[in-house]
């Protein structure tokens, strides 16, 4: 599953786009550079119920922001992205 398919199902699951949990965790002060992984991924399973996939996914969004490695892009493979910049604003407002 690419990157943005794991975003895309977390909206589909939760009704959040990526850009409002970043915002939610702003709110909870989840986004501070001391914060461990660990405390945003117990926040989402026991707000949202997000497993550890799903969960690595926002937090990467919310403590590096929507970039990813470029070795993700074009390869054709599992984890395959057509971009590496991650859409946070919602499948509606993707551009084609």
């Amino acid at each position: 599953m690419s990157f943005q398919a794991y975003l895309d199902t977390i909206e589909d699951k939760t009704g959040l786009t990526p850009r409002q949990f970043i915002d939610l965790a702003k709110g909870k002060g989840l986004d501070d550079d001391s914060v461990k992984a660990g405390a945003i991924l117990e926040w989402l399973k026991t707000d949202y119920g997000l497993g550890r996939g799903h969960g690595m996914a926002l937090v990467h969004i919310i403590k590096k922001g929507p970039q990813i490695d470029a070795k993700h892009v074009g390869t054709g493979g599992t984890h395959n992205d057509e971009s590496d910049m991650l859409w946070l604003d919602g499948k509606a407002s993707r551009p084609a």
